[in-house]
């Protein structure tokens, strides 16, 4: 066999070789995610094309029976999380946590907590309650260099070596992420977290998966798997809360006329990637107010028709970046050399439009944007209570105080009523009540409510519809069962002073009937209507108009 024909056989062979052997694509794709063909390069990440030392990790499908097995108590799960969407540009981070089985805790030196009889009341004795997995006391008897016949042991899948850092003995896990065609792999107890920079991540969406393998004597055993799907985007991600005072229900787009609304902008950036830019709020409400551009997250506005408005609001971020080196090209510029926008020119969906700034930095351009749909509608806007009257109760009924509470509203007829009575600093509720009001021509109502103990009560009186509430507040003192029985002294003295008072004028009627001439003079005239007006102030004094024929109150609202 000549030369080349050997070289060509052992090339052969040895690509078939290659393509036999377990790749980290094998491994971690796990059937459910397209291998990527084309990439860039992530800092600190290797392409799944790497070999997979089998041996050392071995790999089990879903449904092994080996699963049940290689875990003492049951079964371990994952949950892999990430602060997804990220900007692209900003780092996205993950943080994957095992799930351990019922009574089983990791303690401060990476050791399994077994408590064999957690679910005992009062529990067993520490003796006979704990069981601790050390994993690595092979390696507490001996040094990082002298430890020979485990020094195979302590690599990763692709055969690096574990770094040598403090605290590396109580790390016993072992996790290898996987994403964009590329993997990571990390050493770590229970819980992990890592961030990755998504500035040569393509726009949309990926799957992170994970695998984690726990350290044993001779190798490593698969306990869990878990992925999850994270987002990349050039849109800047935010979400918009609105409040208003008077709306019933801040889920509904539903507000108020003629009441103001809270606009308060969140902007997702958990990695403080544009901690320095300059960002602009721009919104228009829809109403044909105009646009509005605020420099703060927060902004206020007014709606004064009814209706239905689309809100829109554009946020633009401004973000320092490091200005790129000045490639020559041909042929050479033929006037004065000026900075120009320019684009990625690789074929990943990100563009970034970079300018010179007055200080000779460079920047780019993110936009966020929101729209939303909002309707108007006449709401509730004020309760006053404009009268507080106590009801005269008979001496069967002074343990109770009964007080009316004449209230009107501005806006809307109100649908239904509560009524709260607390302590004085009206932060104790003492009763809560609740009813259904029929108001047809003006907001104008009676509540009455029962007090069963004298003292001072805060009293809130809401009125509210389908979209709007608005309440009154008030101070009330109750004199309660005294006060009836004081009323009723008053009223007995007050009768016998009427009796007195009739018998006088009387006396007086007849001895002025006896001289009474036929015809009066102009001077008796006078004399007469200065007695009348003098009876009519006595009159007055001893017999006041009872509230319930003041002619004001005519109009008074049915009671609630």
């Amino acid at each position: 066999m000549s030369a080349a024909r050997r070289l060509a056989v052992l090339l052969l062979a040895e690509a078939l070789l290659c393509s036999a052997a377990t790749r980290f694509q094998d491994v971690l794709n796990h059937g459910s995610t397209t291998p990527v063909t084309s990439y860039k390069k992530l800092q600190g990440w290797s392409s799944d094309q790497n070999k997979w030392n089998e041996k050392l990790y071995p790999f089990w499908e879903e449904g092994d029976p080996r699963w049940k097995d290689c875990w003492k108590g049951g079964r371990v799960t994952a949950k892999l999380d990430s602060d997804s969407p990220a900007l692209v540009g900003s780092n996205v981070s993950f943080v994957v946590t095992l799930q351990l089985p019922k009574c089983q805790t990791e303690d401060n030196d990476g050791n399994i907590v077994y408590r064999r009889n957690c679910t005992q009341d009062p529990p067993a004795s520490m003796d006979q309650q704990v069981y601790v997995y050390n994993w690595t006391e092979w390696t507490d008897n001996c040094g990082w260099e002298n430890c020979t016949s485990n020094h195979s042991h302590n690599v990763f899948p692709d055969g690096r070596s574990f770094p040598h850092h403090p605290g590396w003995r109580r790390k016993n896990f072992v996790y290898v992420f996987h994403t964009f065609g590329q993997y990571y792999q990390t050493t770590g107890r229970s819980s992990a977290k890592f961030s990755v920079n998504t500035a040569n991540i393509s726009l949309g969406e990926h799957v992170m998966a994970v695998s984690i393998y726990r350290r044993g004597h001779s190798g490593f055993v698969p306990v869990a798997r878990a992925k999850t799907v994270y987002s990349v985007t050039d849109k800047i991600p935010l979400i918009v809360s609105m409040y208003q005072k008077h709306d019933r229900n801040i889920s509904d787009s539903i507000f108020i006329k003629d009441s103001p609304i809270t606009f308060d902008v969140k902007i997702h950036d958990p990695s403080y990637y544009l901690n320095n830019s300059a960002i602009s709020y721009k919104w228009n409400f829809g109403d044909g107010s105009g646009l509005f551009v605020a420099s703060g997250s927060s902004t206020s506005h007014t709606y004064t028709l009814q209706g239905n408005f689309t809100l829109n609001l554009t946020v633009q971020a401004i973000i320092p970046v490091p200005c790129k080196p000045v490639t020559p090209t041909a042929p050479p510029p033929t006037s004065a050399a000026t900075t120009r926008p320019s684009s990625d020119s690789d074929s990943s969906p990100t563009v970034e439009s970079e300018e010179d700034n007055p200080d000779g930095g460079c920047h780019i351009y993110r936009n966020g944007y929101y729209g939303s749909s909002i309707t108007v509608v006449e709401g509730i806007l004020e309760v006053n209570i404009i009268q507080m009257t106590s009801i005269q109760m008979t001496e069967s009924q002074a343990e109770n105080s009964l007080v009316d509470f004449v209230v009107t509203c501005q806006g809307s007829l109100p649908t239904d009523v509560c009524t709260v009575v607390s302590d004085p600093s009206c932060q104790v509720s003492k009763s809560v009540v609740c009813d259904p009001v029929a108001v047809t021509d003006e907001c104008l109502l009676t509540i009455r409510r029962a007090f069963e103990e004298p003292g001072t009560y805060c009293i809130n009186i809401t009125l509210g519809d389908d979209t709007s509430q608005a309440l009154a507040s008030a101070l009330i003192s109750v004199n309660g069962g005294a006060s009836s029985r004081t009323t009723e002294g008053v009223f007995i003295f007050l009768g016998l002073l009427a009796v007195f008072a009739t018998i006088g004028a009387f006396v007086l009627y007849k001895r002025y009937k006896q001289y009474k001439p036929i015809e009066r003079s102009t001077e008796q005239t006078e004399k007469q209507e200065g007695f009348t007006t003098y009876f009519s102030s006595f009159k007055a004094i001893f017999f006041p108009n009872s509230t319930e024929r003041n002619p004001l109150l005519k109009s008074k609202p049915g009671i609630v």
